[in-house]
């Protein structure tokens, strides 16, 4: 018996083989496990699982493991990219998504081995090759980190 990749379930699910093929991150700078309700130059929800073999926690309070809020940015950057490369479908062997900015940002609540780690980003603001979004990081229904940021396309 041949067993098929995990693929998406629904046309709003994006599967990490579509992630993959979307961004340019890998392990260990790959935050996005898969996303859900794609909207078209709207928004999107990223996922990460975050488990104890993250490469970070060997490092980051080792005897109370907590995911870095500055990596909880990027998981939302990286999903912000793939809802720009997804809707302006980008072609990924000559250009880039690079992050731009970001403001406003608040961590309210710490990250832990086993969380489920929810991001629903949206696009606030969009011209040409440039996106402005509004993220959460949520766990549960508890706001881990919020952030405004923006990221431009780019010729590589």
């Amino acid at each position: 018996m041949t067993r098929k990749a995990p693929t998406a379930e629904t046309a709003t699910d994006i599967d990490i083989t579509e992630v993959m093929a979307r961004i340019p991150h890998r392990f260990p700078m790959l935050l996005v496990d898969r996303c859900e309700d794609y909207k078209p130059s709207e928004s999107i929800v990223g996922i990460k699982c975050v488990t104890v073999n993250e490469p970070f926690f060997q490092g980051h309070f080792p005897h109370y493991p907590v995911m870095p809020a500055v990596l909880l940015i990027e998981a939302m950057a990286q999903t912000g990219a793939v809802l720009m490369s997804k809707s302006l479908d980008v072609d990924t062997t000559g250009k880039a998504i690079f992050f731009m900015s970001a403001d406003n940002c608040r961590f309210r609540s710490p990250v832990r081995p086993g969380d489920v780690v929810r991001m629903p980003v949206r696009v606030t603001r969009h011209r040409g090759d440039i996106f402005k979004f509004a993220g959460q990081c949520l766990v549960g229904d508890k706001v881990a980190a919020e952030c405004e940021f923006a990221a431009m396309v780019v010729e590589t």
